[in-house]
């Protein structure tokens, strides 16, 4: 079998020397066989008469022998492609029309397949990947089936779990980072880890090494990890920075490693780790009611993620059980890390590929359409082909080369349109896991090649099935019969009909998106949006780690900002609304009804100076606001929301009521104001929110708000001056107008909503093409009959209105098949979708309206071309 396989390579590579030897070899043994006859007495130029009627014709030998070679096929091939090549070159209109749909289709399939693979496909670059796992908190409050852990569970957890060689808890934060030699301060998202963490993973160094166990305690010196990317940004890649000393939040934080390049666990935002036991208080490592840590663990050999989902959740409603006061889960879920990692972003990125094969297949039924009317237009050559001895494998492979050398074109147009949009779809939604290793790789060009050869066949192999003539009948009928083709007629409506189904669908699943994305983005925030600038900070413990410090920082700050030329007002609020939920806490009413065992009652925490609700319009609806009096760090004034009021107090007046939190030094608040709801966030419902003073030093964070008459944009700057003249070690962060921070929060819905729309627009662009070319078609089989018509007295506008109407007939099956599929698709989308119903009446005739329109379009000027022909031009016409 190799030495065949030699040979049949060989032939195909160095065919003029096969050929040579081939020559060589029967002149050869045409010598030896009038050698031996005339050995035997005959003459010789009888005996050369002989050996040629017994060896045969050469050239039939020749051909026996490449067959023999089984590389015949290839030959031909290539014949065809090069014949392919030269005949499309005679025809560029059709070709460049096919290549660049075609390039259209296979570049976006591309791209986001090379999203989708990186994103949800590839497994994660850690050692035995699938028996990684995330592990959550389920029904703390309300029905959440991923609740952040607590440090007690997670301890009991440890302790009590036997499905897990090993867990790790991860928790989030920020901080400033300084003390570089001059560097400026700066902001950066941190995580602190356990020790195991790194190991765990199965993760080495690229520098340095990671935490130990001696490291993970309280009272062991500060120690941190960096990510590949803050060192290569902030210090160049100096392997020197390893065992120097950084200030993180003003405290000293020896570095001993850096992480490789590929890894961006759990996201590219986090810049920095730190050790848990080192950072967390011991009070809070233990707590079974403060909630924050992530929990990542591995699998024991043999365990199935269902096997350990039920232990832990087993293992949690026991504890749930024995603690029903305490503020923990009722039971526990367990998720694979992969699942866990684009849990919240799979659902868009599928719909986006399913949006991406339905353009796809659109463009291929345009080529196949094409390739049609080519096949109806060349009736004649291959029946001609066919009379000369080709049989129908040999037309129908000729076919195919065409077909393969368009795609083939028309996919090297779209890997290199991929390559140029990949980075930019990455850009505009950022905050995909695994964003930064996104590209056109070995894998994405494989699919390429894949959907290439689908689209060939597709493409090639439709004319050939939809021809039910014999291949000589067009050989004997007159050219007038034979550009009637009924059966390519048919397959055309046929295509074109499919084209507008999946068309609708794309517009209705468009229209569905753009309009969530347009409710989304109106939804009131319930405070003044316009024109006003925010800029974060946090202060570290280290050097502000008194109440009072923080207070006065606060107030020094809104001095300093207010006396900048140009601020109209300057406040300070913890969160700025839409930027997120960010903090709860639970609570209890003095004098109120005891909740019931294992409820809780809870609320968003905000801190905000006076100033805050007036400032942003968040209007005072009874009692007061802050005032100087409620300065100081054991002021015990509390405003709440209207939500939180008719909540917790449907039946009684809040306003003077005490509510208990279980918070240091004035634990007990009093409740003197209601202000109007704002929202967290922009697709959830308004929550109750507590507002307490900021002023009273209780917070260490806050978001300075700023509004002007002027650009408020241009004010960023001398703020963040005043800011360092205060504290030139204090970093700024998240230096945002309130648009821009709608806008952050929207990112998805925006990215979703246009991708579709375009996909959308170029699907009824590709479909109003597609009809156009029909009629167009129709309108040259029928100029003969349209001239008769005329000559016997028929109407132009009669002429007119058939072919108009003949040219729709592809749209209206079409449409009500798309309507049908659109509304299917509609319910699979559910989830991404925000203030849309899926069945939105007004989408789907808005649809059927634009989809009928772009048909008439396409279809009115072929029809008036055809209604104005000379009757006598249209007699003549072959």
């Amino acid at each position: 079998m190799l030495n065949d396989l030699l040979i049949r390579l060989r032939s195909l590579l160095r065919r003029k020397t096969v050929e040579s030897e081939l020559d060589e070899e029967l002149r050869f043994h045409f010598d030896q066989q009038v050698e031996k006859l005339e050995q035997s007495g005959m003459p010789p130029e009888e005996a050369r008469r002989q050996t040629r009627l017994i060896l045969g014709g050469t050239e039939q030998v020749k051909e026996e022998c490449r067959e023999a070679r089984g590389v015949r096929f290839f030959e031909t091939m290539a014949q065809d492609v090069w014949h392919a090549t030269r005949t499309l070159g005679k025809s560029p209109g059709f070709a460049a029309v096919a290549i660049v749909t075609l390039a259209l289709g296979i570049g976006v399939n591309t791209a986001l397949f090379s999203i989708v693979n990186q994103v949800l496909l590839r497994p994660l670059p850690f050692a035995e990947p699938e028996r990684l796992v995330s592990l959550w908190e389920r029904n703390v409050i309300g029905d959440s089936d991923y609740n952040v852990v607590s440090g007690g569970i997670f301890g009991d957890w440890q302790e009590q779990a036997t499905s897990f060689e090993q867990m790790a808890a991860i928790g989030e934060d920020s901080a400033n980072l300084s003390g570089d030699g001059g560097a400026l301060p700066e902001s950066i998202g941190t995580r602190q880890c356990s020790f195991n963490l790194f190991s765990m993973l199965g993760v080495q160094p690229a520098a340095g090494r990671f935490f130990s166990e001696e490291d993970d305690r309280p009272g062991a010196g500060g120690t941190t990890v960096l990510t590949y990317g803050l060192w290569k940004r902030r210090y160049a890649g100096d392997p020197g920075i390893v065992s120097q000393t950084v200030l993180l939040d003003g405290k000293p934080y020896a570095v001993i490693g850096v992480l490789p390049a590929w890894f961006d666990y759990p996201d590219t935002r986090v810049q920095l780790w730190l050790p848990v036991r080192h950072e967390v208080s011991s009070a809070d490592m233990h707590s079974r009611s403060n909630h924050r840590f992530f929990v990542t663990a591995r699998l024991k050999r043999g365990v199935t993620v269902s096997q350990a989902r039920a232990e832990v959740d087993g293992i949690q409603r026991r504890i749930h059980k024995q603690f029903p006061d305490t503020l923990l889960g009722k039971g526990a879920n367990v998720l694979r890390l992969s699942d866990n990692l684009v849990r919240d972003v799979k659902p868009s990125l599928y719909a986006l590929m399913g949006a991406v094969v339905f353009l796809l297949l659109i463009a291929c039924l345009n080529v196949a359409s094409l390739f049609v009317a080519r096949a109806t237009a060349r009736s004649k050559e291959i029946a001609i082909r066919a009379a000369l001895g080709g049989s129908r494998w040999r037309i129908v492979q000729a076919q195919l080369a065409e077909s393969f050398a368009l795609t083939f074109a028309g996919g090297a147009l779209g890997t290199l349109l991929a390559w140029a949009s990949v980075g930019w779809l990455v850009a505009f939604r950022a905050n995909l896991p695994h964003a930064d290793s996104v590209r056109v790789d070995g894998f994405a060009l494989a699919f390429t090649i894949s959907i290439t050869v689908f689209c060939a066949l597709f493409a090639g192999l439709l004319p050939a099935a939809g021809t039910r003539t014999e291949l000589l009948k067009p050989l004997n009928e007159a050219s007038r019969s034979v550009t009637g083709a009924p059966g390519r007629t048919r397959l055309r409506r046929v295509l074109l009909t499919a084209e507008v189904a999946l068309t609708v669908v794309l517009l209705v699943g468009s229209g569905l998106m753009l309009k969530s994305f347009a409710a989304l983005r109106s939804v009131n925030l319930g405070c003044t949006t316009s024109n006003v600038q925010t800029m974060s900070l946090s202060l570290p413990d280290a050097k502000y780690e008194q109440p009072s410090e923080r207070a006065e920082f606060f107030e020094e700050l809104l001095r300093h900002v207010r006396a900048v030329p140009g601020v109209r007002a300057a406040s300070v609020v913890t969160t700025v609304p839409g930027a997120g939920h960010y903090m709860d806490n639970t609570f209890r009413i003095e004098g109120g009804p005891a909740p019931r065992p294992g409820q809780f009652l809870d609320a968003v925490v905000r801190g905000a100076d006076p100033d805050y609700f007036t400032n942003m319009n968040v209007g005072l609806l009874r009692g007061r606001i802050f005032t100087d009096q409620d300065r100081h760090e054991n002021s015990n004034a509390m405003v709440i929301s209207e939500s939180m009021a008719k909540r917790f107090f449907p039946d009684s007046d809040p306003l003077g009521r005490d509510v208990v939190i279980d918070w240091d030094g004035a634990p007990r608040f009093e409740i003197v104001g209601i202000v109007r709801d704002v929202l967290s966030d922009l697709d959830r419902p308004v929550e109750p929110t507590m507002y307490f003073p900021m002023n009273s030093g209780r917070f260490g964070y806050g978001t300075l708000v700023v509004r002007s008459a002027m650009d408020v944009t241009s004010l960023a700057l001398p703020i963040q001056k005043e800011i360092a003249q205060i504290d030139p070690e204090l970093a700024i962060s998240d230096v945002l107008t309130m648009e821009e921070v709608i806008g952050k929060s929207t990112t998805a819905a925006r990215f979703d909503a246009f991708l579709v729309l375009l996909f959308a627009v170029m699907a009824l662009v590709l479909a109003a093409v597609g009809l156009y070319g029909l009629l167009s078609y129709l309108v040259t089989q029928r100029t003969n009959e349209i001239g008769i018509r005329l000559a016997l007295g028929a109407q132009r506008a009669d002429v007119m209105g058939i072919l108009f109407l003949d040219g729709l007939r592809p749209t209206a099956p079409g449409l009500v098949l798309g309507l049908l599929l659109g509304g299917a698709c509609a319910e699979l989308i559910r989830s991404l979708l925000f203030g849309v119903q899926p069945l939105d009446a007004i989408i789907f005739a808005t649809v059927a309206v634009v989809v009928l329109l772009s048909a008439g379009v396409a279809c009115l000027y072929p029809a008036w071309r055809a209604a104005h022909v000379d009757p006598v031009t249209a007699l003549k016409y072959e």
